[in-house]
This record gives structure tokens, sequence and C-alpha cells, in this order.
């Protein structure tokens, strides 16, 4: 038998997963439970507020993971034009490796979910705003203005999911390198 964290924490990552790849209406309980080899009742005990707060909890746990591995890249980068374009292969990369599955884990279930749950529209907003935060202090240390530095970064964060979700459409990442071309292109102007 498997330690009490031991399963949630499979739990966990079996929804994130799902949810990521279906959404968050398209996932249901049973396939949560029957794909991370979960007991029944383990759902309700983990989490006792049922749907809503695993998904809530997934996406918390995603996008921690997702702005680990974007702040990764966008360290080894040398400049902001690197630093974007590495942003959107990561993306680019988790697509391509899904054979298109896969999107954004933020907003497969931000944009089924976020109007009709406070819980779920909370824990995407938190994301997105460490998202945020981490691409603005990289843009203060490429020379962006700090009054210039949170607006941009709003731009570079949503022209990024706008890509993403275009390139999971069309089964084709060449659009994230032209977004990530012309927000090099913005930056820089931003810099000068």
């Amino acid at each position: 038998m498997a330690p009490r964290g031991e399963t949630r924490e499979r739990v966990l990552r079996t929804a994130a997963e799902l949810f990521q790849r279906q959404g968050y209406h398209g996932t249901g309980l049973n396939q949560v439970l029957a794909e991370s080899r979960a007991p029944k009742g383990s759902l309700y005990f983990h989490f006792p507020e049922g749907k809503e707060q695993l998904a809530s909890e997934s996406v918390a746990l995603a996008g921690r993971e997702v702005g680990d591995s974007l702040t990764e890249s966008v360290l080894a980068a040398e400049d902001a034009r690197s630093g974007v374009a590495a942003m959107g292969e990561y993306f680019a990369r988790s697509l391509l490796e899904s054979d298109f599955e896969k999107g954004c884990p933020v907003a497969t279930v931000a944009l089924e979910s976020a109007a009709e749950s406070e819980p779920i529209r909370s824990a995407c907003d938190t994301v997105y705003g460490e998202w945020r935060q981490g691409i603005a202090l990289a843009l203060r240390g490429w020379g962006v203005p700090e009054d210039r530095a949170e607006p941009l970064a709003a731009t570079v964060l949503s022209s990024l999911q706008g890509a993403v979700m275009l390139a999971r459409v069309q089964k084709d990442v060449a659009v994230i390198g032209t977004v990530t071309g012309h927000l090099g292109d913005l930056i820089e102007q931003a810099t000068s």
C-alpha cells in the first residue's frame, strides 16, 4: 500500500496531465482514479472539495513546474531575444512531444472553467501572476526600463499563450517562433 502523501501526489499529477490534455470538463474523476491507480475513497480523502479542488491544486502544481522550467530557460539565455525564444521553445517542445495533445496546463483549464469556478480562476490567476512577475524580472535584467517591464511582461505572456493555442490548433509550432521573434523586436525597442 502506498503512503498517503504518495497517493495524493500521484492523483494530483495524473489529474494535472489529464486536465492539460483533455480539459476540465473532459476529465472524469473515475478516469483520474483509474489512471493514477488510486483507491476510490482516496480522492475525497485527499480532495474533500472534489473535482474543483483537484483542478485548482493540479493547476498550481503544473504551473509551478512550468514556471520553474521557464525560469531555467530564461536564466540560461544570453539576452532578451534568446530568452523569449527559449520560452517559446519550451512550449513548442511540449506540444511536439505530446503530438499536440497537451497545450498550456493553465490555459486549457482556465479557458473552460475560470468563469464558473472561483477557486480555479484564482489558481490560474496566481500562476499567471507568478509567470508575469518572472518575465518582468527578466525584462528588467535585460535593460527594459522599470515603468515598461510590467506591461511588456503582460504582452509577452499573453502573446506566448496565444501562440501556443494557435500552434496546438494548427498542429504547427511555427507560429511560436514567429511570435517570439516579434516579441524580441519589441523588447529591443523598449531597451533603446
